[in-house]
């Protein structure tokens, strides 16, 4: 697989063993091609994931092979990676690393991450998010044209509830990701309040196209707007990842003016370093807002108020939260004559 090579990365040298070790079999991209990919789009990466909690998607012997989400720091990570301390739901508890510059990036590339799913927060406060993150997931029977559709009507929602901005980017599949920052006031309870309020608005104004329905046999041919992608410990890939799939996919930041003119195939392992090249990273200037998400809590209250809407189910290995429906699925609430889960 090669002699070890050495690789520059932002003032540091990152030491890359077995390099030619094929990752992607079908493109024939190696370990060293994924970090030079890391490299050649560090300032959008990094972007993405300074100072974030950042879980660690590894595939140690490529798309092929095992993986596995590591949560925890390594223990053999370099000292001048910096950490943060987070609590998971279960209670329990555990530092997770924070690039804060890109030679951590290609660092973790050379154990075979992947993909890097930061938390929505930084590691000066971790219990208050600083993004609202959108995930509109194509149901089967719809696909990516589906999502853009729903997308741009999500773009208005956000403007009319607040006057907020939303910065696409495709999921590295069939979906669509939009990201609003905002400022870090709220815990991620309310954080999540924000997203179902959202998916409702949306449903409302979309209701052949799209769901916020927890449970897969209610969705239909629809977009599901996973609002329990905003609770504690769940987290979207980010901008400029490279997803495990036989196709090296990125997950690529765009423009609102190119959502529908664009596919997620357009952009690989191979295609998206000529793209920044040319046009940087488009999604540079987030850090230069942070809206309030006062407007879309109080539309959760009129949903609450005036409609009965309260919470909606968390993912199943979270601890019953207050207020929270039951987690029965319909069938089998009917079956038991249990009342069903809002």
């Amino acid at each position: 697989m090669g002699d070890a090579v050495e690789l520059e990365a932002g003032g540091r040298t990152v030491r890359l063993s077995s390099p030619d070790k094929v990752f992607f079999p079908e493109r024939g991209f190696t370990k060293l091609d994924l970090a030079r990919y890391y490299l050649a789009v560090g300032p959008g990466i990094l972007r993405a994931l300074r100072d974030r909690p950042t879980t660690l998607e590894r595939h140690p012997d490529g798309v092929t092979g095992e993986s596995f989400f590591q949560k925890r720091a390594p223990r053999h990570m370099p000292d001048w990676i910096p950490t943060a301390h987070i609590t998971f739901p279960s209670g329990r508890s555990a530092d997770e690393m924070c690039p804060t510059e890109i030679a951590a990036v290609v660092w973790a590339a050379q154990y075979g991450t992947l993909t890097f799913h930061p938390w929505p927060v930084r590691r000066d406060d971790v219990d208050r998010p600083d993004e609202l993150r959108i995930d509109l997931d194509p149901q089967p029977g719809t696909g990516f044209v589906d999502a853009v559709r729903a997308a741009h009507e999500l773009r208005s929602v956000l403007d009319e509830f607040g006057g907020l901005r939303g910065w696409p980017k495709t999921s590295g599949g069939r979906g669509l990701h939009v990201f609003v920052p905002i400022e870090p006031r709220w815990t991620f309870t309310q954080v999540r309040r924000a997203a179902i309020a959202v998916g409702r608005e949306l449903e409302r104004r979309m209701p052949r196209d799209v769901t916020i329905a927890w449970w897969k046999e209610e969705r239909g041919e629809k977009i599901f707007v996973d609002y329990n992608q905003t609770a504690r410990d769940r987290t979207i890939a980010s901008a400029y990842s490279v997803r495990p799939r036989p196709q090296a996919p990125v997950s690529a930041p765009l423009r609102w003016e190119e959502v529908d003119e664009v596919t997620p195939g357009d952009f690989d392992l191979a295609t998206m370093p000529r793209r920044f090249a040319e046009l940087g990273d488009v999604h540079a200037d987030m850090d230069d807002h942070a809206f309030s998400l006062e407007a879309l809590l109080d539309l959760a209250r009129r949903d609450e108020h005036d409609h009965g809407l309260g919470d909606l189910p968390y993912p199943p290995e979270y601890p019953k939260m207050p207020g929270e429906p039951k987690r029965v699925q319909p069938s089998r609430a009917r079956r038991e004559g249990k009342p069903e889960a809002g």
